[in-house]
C-alpha cells in the first residue's frame, strides 16, 4: 500500500545512473520515512550496454547491479512498507521480475512484482520505419506503474520508461489522478526530473560547490509530492550536500531542450514554475502549468555503429607541434590501408619551463572507426607502437594499444502512440492493457518572454562568466545542452542580455559552426542552450574530450566574458 497521508506522498532516489552507489537503497531505506523508493537505471548509453549484453545472453538485458541491491533490502523494504519502482528492467524487464521471484523464495519472503512492458519495439522496427538497430525502445510514461501499483505490488519492474515516470507513477497512484490533470502530473514530472539523478539534486557536479558544508557523501534527493503536484525537495536529516534553490535549479537545468519539458502523459512547462527555499534542504517547487502529451513518443535506437580504436601519444617539452605533426605523417603513411575514419586530436596541457615531467607534456590523441574490425585493430595500433622508436624524441604512450572494439551509435527515432503497446503484467500473472493518451498536442516552441531591463552600462572587466553565473551541462544524442542561471535581479538582467547566441559562440569556438537555440527562464533567472550535433552520433561514437559534454559548462564558466564592475564588487 502507498504512504498513509491521503494528501502528501514521500518518493525517494536510490540511483541515478546503471553504477550508481551500490550502498544508496539501504541508506534510503534506513535513514527515514518513505512511502516509495524508485531508481533511475538507464541512460542512452545504457540501452546500447544492455543490448550488448543480451546478445551474448538472452536472460540478461537488465540492470544486474538492482539485483545486489535487493538481495540485501528487500527484507528491510517489506518491513518499512516502502515500495520499490525502477526502470531496472532494461531490455528485460519479464527476465529481471523473475530473478526477483526467485530471490524472495530463497529468503522466504512474500513479496509481490509486477512489471510494466512493451516498450520494446525491436521485432517492428523495419515496419515502424526505424531502421534494423540493435535496440528500439520506445519511453513510455507513468500509466502502467500505476496499474501495477493499484494491484499491491510490493515491486514494480520498467523497461524504458521516461526517467521521471518512476515518479509520476506513484503520485498518479496515490491521488488517483486522471490523465487530464495535465498541472498535477506536470507536477510531478518536474518532481521526478529533480530527483532522478540522484545525488545531482542535492550538491553533486554543482557550481558553486565549495558553499555545500559537508560533500563528503551526499544524501540522495526525496521529493514530498501533494494532491496539486506540487512538491518540496529535501533530503534524510544527517546525510551530507544540501537542497537549496542552487541546487535544485542545477538540476532543472539538466538535459533539458526549452520551455517546454515533454513527457508521456503530460508536457510541463519550465517556465511557469517557482522554487522557494522553506528551510535548510527544504525547497518548494510550485506553479508548474502542465499541457497534453505530445501524440508521438520518442524511441531509443542504437546501431552498431563499425569499430573502433585509439592511441595517445605523449609528446614532452619544446616543439610540440612540430613533433604532433611527424607522429601523424609518420603514422598515416604507414598504414597499409587506412581506415574509414581518422581523426587527431592534440591537448596542449603542456606549460613553458614546467616543474614536472607532466605539466611540460601534451597528448595526441589519434581514434580511428572502421566497418571493418582488422583495418582498426592490430593494423592500426601496431603500427602505432612501431613509432616508438623511431618518431619524435621522448616518444611514449599513455598505454599500450589494444583490438578494436565495437560502437555504438544513437539516434532518437518517433512514433505514434497508437502503435506502441503498453502492458502491465501484475503479481498474478494478469497482463493489463494502458490504453494510450486520448488527447495530445503537438510540441512547438513557446514564445520568448520580454527580457528585464538591460543592466545600466558603466565600467566592465573581462573576467570568468563562473564567478556570478552557475551552469550545468549535459547530452542528448548527439547535442548538448548547457544551462546558465545567476542568483540576483541585477545579474538576470545583465545575463539575460549579455550571454547571447553569438556571444556563446564566441566563449566556445568549437560550437561556432554548430546551430545553437537559446531558450530564456525568467522565472529560474537562465538561459538554456542547445547546440546541435556538438556530439557527433552519441557518446559511444563521440571523440570528443568530454563525449557527453558534462564538462562543458564548465569550460564555459572558465571563459571571459565583460562583466559589470560593480556587480563583481558583490560577489
Amino acid at each position: 500500500m502507498l504512504g498513509d497521508n491521503p494528501d502528501l506522498i514521500r518518493i525517494g532516489n536510490c540511483s541515478g545512473f546503471y553504477g550508481d552507489r551500490i550502498s544508496a537503497m539501504r541508506e534510503m531505506l534506513e535513514g527515514g520515512d518513505l512511502d516509495v523508493l524508485t531508481g533511475d537505471y538507464l541512460a542512452e548509453l545504457t540501452m546500447l550496454i544492455l543490448g550488448r549484453d543480451k546478445l551474448k545472453d538472452a536472460s540478461l538485458g537488465y540492470a544486474k547491479t538492482f539485483v545486489r541491491q535487493l538481495r540485501d533490502c528487500l527484507a528491510l523494504a517489506l518491513e518499512k512498507n516502502v515500495q520499490i519502482v525502477v526502470n531496472a528492467g532494461g531490455l528485460n524487464p519479464a527476465g529481471l521480475t523473475e530473478q526477483l521471484r526467485e530471490l524472495a523464495a530463497e529468503q522466504g519472503l512474500a513479496a509481490k512484482f509486477a512489471h510494466v512492458e512493451g516498450d520494446d519495439l525491436l521485432p517492428r522496427a523495419a515496419e515502424l520505419g526505424l531502421g534494423e538497430p540493435l535496440t528500439a525502445n520506445a519511453y513510455l510514461g507513468a500509466w502502467g506503474i500505476v496499474a501495477a501499483l493499484n494491484s499491491g505490488a510490493d515491486v514494480v519492474v520498467t523497461g524504458r520508461v521516461t526517467d521521471a515516470s518512476v515518479i509520476v507513477g506513484p503520485a498518479a497512484a496515490h491521488f488517483d489522478w486522471a490523465r487530464t490533470d495535465y498541472d498535477a502530473i506536470a507536477g510531478a514530472v518536474i518532481a521526478g526530473h529533480i530527483i532522478e539523478c540522484g545525488t545531482q539534486a542535492t550538491g553533486g557536479n554543482y557550481s558553486f560547490f565549495q558553499e555545500v558544508e559537508d560533500l563528503g557523501r551526499p544524501g540522495f534527493p526525496i521529493a514530498e509530492i501533494r494532491r496539486d503536484g506540487s512538491c518540496v525537495i529535501t533530503k534524510h536529516d544527517g546525510t551530507g550536500g544540501a537542497v537549496s534553490v542552487g541546487t535544485v535549479t542545477a538540476q532543472l537545468m539538466y538535459e533539458i531542450q526549452g520551455a517546454r519539458y515533454a513527457n508521456p502523459d503530460a508536457t510541463a512547462r519550465l517556465d511557469t514554475l517557482e522554487l522557494t527555499e522553506l528551510a535548510p534542504n527544504r525547497v518548494q517547487v510550485s506553479g508548474v502549468t502542465g499541457e497534453a502529451p505530445p501524440p508521438e513518443l520518442k524511441v531509443s535506437l542504437n546501431t552498431i555503429g563499425g569499430f573502433r580504436n585509439e592511441m595517445i601519444f605523449v609528446l614532452t617539452g619544446l616543439d610540440i607541434e612540430a613533433k604532433a605533426e611527424l607522429a601523424k605523417s609518420q603514422l598515416e603513411s604507414w598504414l597499409t590501408t587506412r581506415p574509414a575514419e581518422l581523426t587527431w586530436t592534440l591537448a596542449r596541457l603542456d606549460r613553458p619551463n614546467a616543474e614536472t615531467q607532466e605539466q611540460a607534456s601534451a597528448l595526441l590523441r589519434c581514434v580511428v572507426r572502421d566497418p571493418d574490425p582488422n583495418k582498426v585493430g592490430r593494423a592500426f595500433s601496431g603500427v602505432a607502437v612501431e613509432l616508438a622508436l623511431a618518431s619524435y624524441p621522448g616518444a611514449n604512450f599513455t598505454a599500450m594499444p589494444g583490438n578494436g572494439a565495437p560502437y555504438g551509435v544513437f539516434t532518437p527515432g518517433y512514433v505514434d502512440r497508437r502503435k506502441v503497446p503498453h502492458i502491465a503484467v501484475l503479481a498474478d500473472g494478469t497482463r493489463v492493457d494502458i490504453a494510450p493518451a486520448a488527447e495530445t498536442q503537438e510540441l512547438a516552441p513557446v514564445t520568448e518572454p520580454a527580457l528585464p531591463q538591460a543592466f545600466p552600462s558603466g565600467e566592465t572587466v573581462p573576467s570568468p562568466l563562473g564567478l556570478v553565473a552557475a551552469a550545468r551541462s549535459g547530452d542528448k544524442g548527439g547535442n548538448a545542452n548547457i544551462g546558465v542561471w545567476v542568483r540576483t535581479d541585477a545579474e538576470w538582467s545583465w545575463l539575460a542580455h549579455a550571454l547571447t547566441v553569438d556571444e556563446l559562440k564566441r566563449m566556445l569556438p568549437e560550437a561556432a559552426e554548430l546551430n545553437i537555440t537559446r531558450t530564456t527562464l525568467p522565472k529560474l533567472k537562465a538561459v538554456n542552450f542547445v547546440i546541435e550535433g556538438l556530439l557527433g552520433e552519441g557518446v559511444a561514437y563521440n571523440a570528443r574530450f568530454d563525449p557527453q559534454a558534462k564538462g562543458l559548462a564548465e569550460w564555459l564558466r572558465s571563459r571571459h566574458i565583460a562583466i559589470p564592475a560593480n556587480l563583481l564588487e558583490t560577489t
